[in-house]
């Protein structure tokens, strides 16, 4: 055999033998992944919650978190981590192993609408994290101060329009949910209304009450009370279904708004690049635990909806989200506190 011959026959026995460590190696990795994936949860797992304990967040969190718990048999640590309208916590999330065992509670606001309201904002929804599975949804209710000239949604339109910038809104604040969604009643029905902000949603209905502001778009905790007492006067919830607490009030599509939705939703993300099989038993025990009577009842007395559903439906909802704030945002010149 000359040395050539021996040299391309030594080559060929080199590849063979490199193609041979890559397909063991890459077994073994997929080998790897599932056991890990079969064995999840072997240890606590981290929920971060990007706002200030006591808020819906962390109302759902501490739920989901309790039936997680229960099910495998492992902690579920609630670690809130407030700040910039929750960029904080979920920026870091979006830099923890991709492993399942760090999470974000996110809604609306940090998965959608942060996007077009900050320029600068350090993580990317759709790169940077993994859907697991939608929550919940939490309506909006519109009501008005009992003063107001407008039984229905046709009459407070009619009246906006007929007085333009005379009635004021109040919101929980520049970029709020209740702001966003009020710019977006006025988008849809090309309406004037001019926007007061306050420090949070409790001093905005505090002077709705006393008739200070005319209008508000609120989630449907912190009114649900007023209305029933009658101090308030609920004309439409944002949802595409009627509220179970207030079975009676028309949805804003019902009142001649077609496809009209502005509600406030919350969803478990991971990190990019959690392996599939995780997210895959993720979704179904969340799914599990959504379903169950318990946590049906305790999400209808937080004025919230379950809404079980699968990853991939979550993830074409975070997209279409952000395509559909951006306008309201823009239109509104909605600009952060």
């Amino acid at each position: 055999m000359n040395i050539q011959a021996f040299g391309r026959r030594a080559c060929n026995c080199t590849a063979l033998i490199s193609v041979w460590v890559i397909a063991f190696i890459c077994t073994l990795g997929s080998t790897l992944a599932n056991a890990q994936a079969v064995n999840y949860p072997t240890h606590a797992i981290r929920l971060v919650v990007p706002f200030t304990p006591g808020g819906s967040s962390d109302i759902l969190s501490r739920a989901i978190g309790q039936k997680l718990s229960e099910a495998w048999g492992q902690p579920v640590v609630i670690e809130n981590v407030p700040g910039a309208a929750g960029a904080i916590g979920a920026e870091k999330v979006a830099r923890a192993n991709a492993d399942g065992y760090t999470l974000l509670m996110g809604h609306i606001g940090t998965l959608a609408v942060n996007p077009s309201l900050y320029p600068n904002l350090p993580y990317d929804p759709v790169k940077n994290f993994t859907p697991v599975a939608l929550v919940a949804r939490v309506p909006n209710v519109l009501v008005v101060h009992p003063s107001v000239a407008a039984r229905n949604v046709k009459e407070l339109v009619a009246l906006a329009k007929a007085k333009p910038g005379r009635l004021n809104y109040g919101s929980g604040g520049n970029g709020s949910a209740a702001n966003l969604a009020t710019e977006y009643f006025k988008l849809q029905t090309g309406t004037s209304m001019v926007h007061i902000p306050y420090r949070g949603t409790a001093p905005a209905v505090a002077d709705l009450l006393a008739g200070q502001i005319q209008v508000v778009f609120s989630g449907a905790p912190a009114v649900l009370a007023q209305v029933k007492a009658g101090q308030l006067r609920a004309l439409a919830i944002s949802s595409p279904t009627r509220l179970e607490a207030l079975p009676d009030l028309p949805t804003v599509a019902e009142s001649g708004y077609k496809d009209f939705e502005a509600d406030q939703w919350y969803g478990v993300v991971a990190p990019a690049g959690t392996p599939p099989e995780i997210v895959s038993k993720l979704n179904a025990q969340i799914n599990l635990a959504l379903a169950s009577p318990e946590l049906k009842n305790r999400l209808n007395s937080e004025g919230a909806i379950a809404t079980p559903d699968t990853a991939a439906a979550f993830g074409k909802l975070i997209a279409r989200e952000i395509v559909r704030w951006r306008p309201v945002i823009q239109s509104g010149r909605v600009k952060a506190d």
